[in-house]
């Protein structure tokens, strides 16, 4: 009987202990669609369990007080590529041609650690850009807790028509790495396939490019080739986003049945309503063009140069026609970590804060289909940030970051606990 004790004393010990429940009190919540004064949020293990307003806290939680700060959703970055870093940095044909895929993986780590810290928890990552398939690597290291890092929805190496895409500039029978797998015609579908069964989580078309240094964007895919692999991406279960700035090429992606256009700098107001009328969200991705124009040596004195100019004309057309926004910056352009540079830009291009804030969380959320997050409500992921001040009244705040929290557990504090 005293070893019998003994063996389920041990037994005991061994189990892990239950995890604590955690109150957090902050000034303010946005649950993804409203602010909210006085409430607070309880976390039991990875997921919230109750929000509203404040009351006792459970027995034996922890209560985490956050005066002054407005607690919200995880930030979801629906656009950004964490195998780049800033072109003035590097530019990109040097990064895909001559930095080695194990540099550009452990760059990658600390990029995916950096937008963590940020209080992005999610990242739609929309390519590697030469790197492979170890977005697929770098995905898996963050959801064993190898590496820190957001939650990952991975493009992997992304899909462009033969000869559309770079690097270039290259003797013509020279064999040169490129920055996405290129394919055509049936060979597509095939191409979309292997890319799903291989990690990729969407699936991403540059629906144009530019065929030549300093020429503008044309179309690549004909709309029967986007039709094709759209339909063989949707019936396995994967979005489909097309990279597109022309209205033709915008127009083909959108009739071919994609879900998302990346850009869309190019836009008219009936390519807009055509987008409108089909479900199709944009992501107008502001901060890679305000970033490139600033290598360039634009100081953001007006007037903006015209790329600048022009998405932002753009983005007022897709807002007149009540086109679904996306938030996402193309981060890898500039520096990860700096992610709520676009939630600036869209707020300073006519967006309301408050929309801005719903697009980045629960918007986001139901463009990718991750129904498990984007507002804080009970039974989702205690997927949380809390910044300084209030994002609705100064969209500056979002980046005065004092806590994150992913799955229950804080990935950074600046906080007081009792």
């Amino acid at each position: 009987m005293t070893m019998r004790i003994a063996m389920l004393a041990a037994l005991l010990l061994a189990m892990p202990a239950a995890a604590q429940p955690i109150v957090l009190r902050p000034a303010q919540v946005f649950d993804g669609d409203a602010m909210h004064a006085g409430w607070q949020v309880v976390v039991d293990g990875t997921t919230i369990v109750s929000a509203g307003p404040a009351g006792a806290a459970p027995a034996g939680a922890r209560v985490i007080d956050l005066p002054g700060a407005t607690l919200m959703p995880g930030l979801i970055e629906g656009h950004g590529h964490l195998f780049l870093h800033p072109y003035n940095e590097t530019p990109w044909d040097d990064q895909v041609l001559h930095e080695p895929v194990a540099l550009r993986t452990v760059r990658a780590v600390a990029a995916a650690a950096a937008t963590l810290r940020a209080g992005f928890t999610t990242v739609r990552d929309l390519g590697t850009e030469g790197a492979g398939y170890a977005d697929v690597g770098l995905k898996r290291a963050i959801d064993q807790g190898i590496v820190p890092g957001p939650r990952m929805i991975v493009a992997t190496r992304a899909l462009v028509a033969t000869g559309a895409y770079g690097p270039r500039g290259f003797e013509p029978g020279v064999e040169v790495p490129l920055g996405a797998e290129a394919v055509d015609g049936p060979a597509l579908v095939t191409a979309v396939r292997r890319q799903i069964g291989n990690g990729a989580d969407v699936v991403k078309l540059y629906a144009d490019y530019r065929w030549g240094p300093g020429e503008p964007s044309r179309p690549t895919f004909s709309q029967a080739e986007m039709a094709a692999a759209v339909e063989a991406a949707h019936s396995a279960g994967r979005q489909v986003t097309a990279h597109a700035s022309t209205p033709e090429g915008m127009t083909r992606a959108v009739m071919a049945g994609v879900d998302a256009i990346e850009h869309g700098s190019g836009g008219t107001a009936a390519v807009f309503r055509l987008m409108k009328a089909r479900g199709v969200t944009l992501c107008p991705t502001l901060a890679a063009g305000d970033a490139i124009a600033r290598y360039r040596g634009w100081n953001g004195a007006e007037p903006a140069p015209p790329g600048v100019a022009d998405e932002r004309a753009a983005f007022a057309l897709a807002r007149a026609a009540g086109v679904n926004i996306c938030v996402g910056g193309d981060v890898g352009v500039f520096a990860h970590g700096e992610n709520a540079r676009e939630l600036r830009l869209l707020v300073a291009a006519g967006m309301a804060p408050a929309a801005v804030l719903r697009a980045a969380t629960a918007g986001n959320a139901a463009a990718f289909g991750l129904a498990d997050r984007g507002r804080v409500a009970p039974g989702l992921l205690a997927d949380l940030v809390a910044v300084e001040g209030d994002p609705v009244r100064d969209i500056g705040a979002v980046a005065r970051v004092v806590m994150v929290m992913k799955g229950g557990a804080e990935v950074t504090a600046d906080v007081r606990g009792r």
